[in-house]
């Protein structure tokens, strides 16, 4: 009788906890994030970010430019956005390109991370790096400096990190291991 009554609060108990959990909400409809990419040349970024790194192209979306200046985006600047997908399902990650025509952003001191503050560089991790980087070179993508390298074991075991630019020069880093 004992061990059915402690039984008993032990399923009370998890029902508790479960229901708590289970009311408990994300103040957030989504884990991931969208990141929207200003380009001084749609098509070739289109290309740095499909056919190199191996983002998929999806149905994209218009701006009308009233609708941009309200929101404080564009001096009502239209914007025709080219919307791009690592994955599948609403969690896949999303890449936004747009080129704002008629305008001429200037260009970020993208020499390092640490030359100007803001958003510096996009991580991707791959499941593959050795794919990653044959990927790049079929694409003429070449990495910078010494990648891809070994991240230090007490970081990331057996992960290795290779950085190339885009073609307006933004870092993006590929994150994985070698197979």
């Amino acid at each position: 009788m004992r061990k059915l009554i402690c039984l008993a609060a032990a399923l009370a108990l998890l029902q508790t906890v479960v229901l708590a959990a289970a009311e408990e909400k994300s103040a957030f409809a989504n884990a991931t994030i969208d990141l929207g990419i200003v380009v001084t040349d749609i098509n070739k970024a289109a290309k740095f970010y499909t056919e190199a790194v191996g983002f998929k192209e999806v149905k994209g979306f218009g701006v009308p430019g009233p609708f941009a200046a309200d929101a404080g985006l564009t001096e009502s600047k239209p914007l025709e956005i080219r919307v791009f997908v690592l994955g599948d399902g609403p969690g896949a990650t999303k890449i936004k390109l747009m080129q704002v025509e008629g305008t001429k952003p200037r260009k970020s001191d993208n020499e390092y991370i640490h030359s100007q503050t803001g958003f510096r560089y996009l991580t991707i991790f791959v499941n593959d790096t050795t794919a990653a980087v044959d990927r790049l070179k079929n694409a003429g993508v070449k990495p910078i400096a010494k990648t891809p390298l070994q991240i230090p074991e007490e970081i990331a075991p057996n992960t290795f990190l290779t950085i190339v630019r885009d073609p307006d020069g933004n870092f993006v880093e590929l994150v994985g291991p070698k197979k």
